[in-house]
């Protein structure tokens, strides 16, 4: 169950945080991570996470992370390349307008990238389009079938916070979300994520 909050437990000023330990205890938008890299002479780009073990780390250690590039072995151009179902993935696939026109000649105009599709491509490197086209075709599916939930990204605190929040509580709404949203991630977390818990509804 949450702790009850008190003035003390209020998020201090990132800034003002020493440890690592401290920085994940509490929830921080990408925007205020990125300022606060950049005023520690840090790289700012990446997923808000990457940039949240960044600055932990530069907090513990006092040195910038070692990133060691990853540049992509294959020069297949994803953007220019003629594309056939037996056109291998590779790691330096891309979401192009080339491939968007090749899915749709081959599943029709209502093709659309979403998360989990896109997350497949990029995991199923050495896999072929035919693959793909049968994946796609199963992801539909699954999607069609009753009950069915679309899996919500990791760092998406507030949209996972939401589902949960109104499937425990039909009788509330978005408004009531984002009241209790807020007041949510102004308390600390002892594992780093901020999650539905009923005794939300008290704060």
């Amino acid at each position: 169950m949450s702790k009850p909050f008190s003035a003390a437990d209020a998020r201090p000023d990132i800034a003002s945080i020493k440890t690592g330990t401290a920085l994940r205890r509490w929830y921080w938008r990408k925007t205020d991570l990125v300022e606060h890299a950049r005023s520690l002479g840090l790289k700012t780009g990446g997923g808000k996470f990457e940039i949240l073990d960044r600055i932990a780390h530069f907090l513990d250690t006092g040195e910038a992370p070692r990133e060691a590039a990853q540049k992509p072995k294959s020069r297949f151009d994803w953007h220019s390349a003629e594309l056939t179902p037996q056109t291998e993935i590779t790691d330096s696939y891309r979401n192009t307008q080339n491939v968007r026109r090749f899915f749709k000649a081959q599943v029709g105009d209502a093709f659309k990238f979403n998360i989990e599709f896109m997350a497949w491509m990029k995991a199923n490197t050495g896999r072929t389009l035919a693959d793909a086209v049968v994946e796609y075709h199963a992801m539909r599916a699954r999607e069609a079938a009753p009950g069915f939930q679309s899996k919500i990204a990791d760092h998406n605190q507030f949209n996972q916070y939401t589902r949960d929040f109104l499937a425990a509580n039909p009788d509330l709404g978005l408004k009531d979300v984002r009241r209790v949203w807020a007041l949510k991630i102004q308390q600390p977390s002892d594992t780093g994520r901020h999650t539905y818990d009923p005794a939300d509804l008290e704060l």
